[in-house]
């Protein structure tokens, strides 16, 4: 019974197993162009805009400390919270450069 049933037909469900897998990919795409892509695209951004970061442009940090960059090297800079004050911190806590426009963007 089971031998006639691979005789007649010759596969044993070939079709059916691709079009489970269509779901999933569609799934998969929507992830990509709704959360992937635009992440890498905002992470893209704010390299460029730590990048462009120069001498006495005013920051905002990721831990919200507002201040002035006073020295700025490829990995550490030198900002004034308060006359007076510095503290050295990693160039990559820059969350936003206050008045800052990247190319491309309105």
């Amino acid at each position: 019974m089971i031998e006639q049933a691979f005789a007649q037909d010759g596969s044993v469900g070939g079709g059916a197993g691709l079009a489970s897998f269509i779901p999933l990919i569609l799934i998969f795409a929507v992830f990509y162009f709704l959360l992937i892509r635009p992440q890498q695209k905002q992470q893209k951004l704010h390299r460029q805009m730590v990048k462009d970061a120069k001498r006495g442009d005013d920051i905002v940090t990721a831990s919200g400390i507002h201040g002035t960059i006073e020295a700025i090297d490829d990995q550490v800079i030198m900002v004034q919270i308060a006359n007076g004050i510095q503290i050295k911190m990693d160039r990559s806590f820059i969350q936003m450069i206050k008045g800052y426009k990247a190319l491309g963007t309105k």
